[in-house]
């Protein structure tokens, strides 16, 4: 999906790596964590399939007859005062509220991290801080299952997600000492692991929430959430140990080092690189908001006389990741043997391209049918396909280039700096998914597209500028 989540893993000692055997040249653990985050992103990205269409259909329109929603009028007030400083009309549509919130619940979700991995380093450790963020986002899924407790259950979920998130990643790095080569192998394995399970979370929490009840849906998650966390806690001597006694001293010591000019050269290059990233979150993050919105008011789900629900849309980008992404590798390679492979922020502008190129397809099939009109799938699959291989050029070649480019003693920081710009850039797709129901379908997908090949448009020219200042290619 639209993030791995890794964070580089600080030295620790070298007993605190060794794990009991290997399976398939991997340490154990390996698996142990494979299988807890496919669980974890199984229990996320299957509530997240629902999120907006459950909030249009039932908890708004329930919460405005007066239905007791917990915090309800609090969160619309401060979402209609947000969005009234930009000049926007303050009383929002069902539909515009949704996006809204929405856009607040996925860019939090990628704000806590930051402050998850910095309270794992210095008090919890990353496996008191897996349990913690666990335990936490089991309570939110079950919660979801009542309405009262819906704003609940995403503060549950969002502090939670702050917890786990960093912390499985960083123990994927820990099982390897510095140097080890299998590391980067081992990463594309926990990425697999992460679209395993938002492939299948659609077809299951997506089918009960939309088939049979929202309430089956999302306890459908929160089983889900438990499930890796039995995985996680069965499998934990498996694991290597934290490090919070033995790293504290040192990171004392490199703290106390002032920052080279070289170095401040470095973060400045990264700040804009963020800057520019929002825009690009901004646009994909669509897939679960105005995109998903489309799946259902838009298009046929029949297939072969079958009714399928439109959720089953959230899983073509996980399934295109697994079709594209080992092409796209072989490719990198190819040109890599002919020196004509791009550079990182190349690609990145690449992928900000293809991402806006992809609502091309969306702009001709807005103009094709009619307002009330169903469309074919095809259309949704050939939009999904177009963005993923945007998302492959620009995801897990950001998280790449932070570590390339930042002070070797900063990148942690930097790292979550990075997942910054998810947290503005989600923000930002719920405000600009606002405009979906008062813009024309074309018009709101042409700005898409203008958003997504004008940030592709700044990397290509931020690409020379950056190699001169940072001294080598970036």
């Amino acid at each position: 999906m639209d993030e791995l989540g890794t964070v580089p893993a600080s030295n620790a000692v070298e007993g605190s790596r060794k794990t009991p055997g290997e399976w398939f040249g991997h340490p154990k653990g390996l698996y142990v964590l494979f299988f807890t985050e496919m669980w974890e992103r199984f229990s996320y990205y299957g509530m997240r399939a629902l999120l907006v269409l459950y909030m249009m259909k039932i908890l708004i329109l329930d919460a405005n007859k007066g239905m007791t929603v917990f915090g309800y009028h609090s969160v619309k007030m401060f979402v209609e005062w947000s969005v009234g400083l930009f000049g926007v009309h303050s009383q929002l549509s069902v539909q515009a509220l949704a996006s809204q919130i929405y856009g607040l619940y996925t860019g939090f979700v990628y704000f806590t991290p930051f402050f998850g991995g910095i309270l794992a380093d210095r008090v919890f450790g990353q496996r008191k801080s897996v349990y913690i963020g666990g335990i936490l986002m089991t309570i939110g899924h079950f919660l979801m299952a009542s309405e009262r407790f819906f704003f609940f259950a995403l503060l549950f979920l969002i502090l939670g997600n702050g917890c786990f998130k960093p912390n499985i990643s960083t123990q994927v790095g820990d099982l390897y000492p510095e140097g080890d080569p299998r590391r980067d192998s081992a990463f594309t394995i926990f990425y697999m692991g992460i679209n395993l399970g938002a492939f299948f979370s659609p077809l299951v929490c997506g089918t009960l929430g939309q088939l049979v009840g929202w309430d089956w849906g999302f306890g459908a998650a929160g089983v889900g959430m438990v499930s890796g966390l039995l995985i996680y806690h069965f499998g934990r001597h498996l694991l290597p140990q934290d490090k919070i006694k033995e790293e504290g001293l040192a990171r004392e010591k490199i703290a106390e080092q002032k920052i080279t000019p070289n170095e401040w050269k470095a973060i400045a290059a990264l700040v804009f690189l963020c800057i520019v990233n929002i825009v690009f979150w901004a646009v994909y993050e669509q897939q679960g908001n105005t995109m998903q919105i489309w799946a259902d008011q838009n298009t046929r789900w029949n297939f072969f006389g079958f009714n399928l629900p439109s959720s089953w849309y959230q899983a073509f980008n996980p399934a295109f990741i697994f079709l594209f992404a080992p092409i796209l590798d072989k490719f990198w390679e190819w040109q890599n043997k002919r020196g004509q492979e791009p550079s990182s922020v190349m690609k990145m502008g690449i992928g900000c391209v293809l991402l806006g190129l992809s609502f091309v397809v969306m702009i001709v099939a807005s103009k094709i049918l009619l307002p009330n009109e169903r469309g074919s799938l095809l259309w949704l699959v050939s939009s999904s396909a177009i963005l993923t291989i945007g998302e492959l050029y620009l995801s897990p070649i950001g998280l790449s280039l932070v570590t390339k480019i930042s002070p070797a003693r900063m990148v942690s920081m930097l790292m979550g700096m990075w997942f910054l710009s998810s947290f503005f850039g989600d923000y930002l797709s719920g405000f600009i998914g606002g405009f979906y129901g008062t813009m024309t379908k074309e018009a709101f997908f042409a700005l898409m597209t203008g958003l997504g090949i004008g940030a592709g448009l700044i990397f290509f020219a931020a690409n020379k500028p950056l190699g001169k200042t940072l001294g080598h290619e970036v």
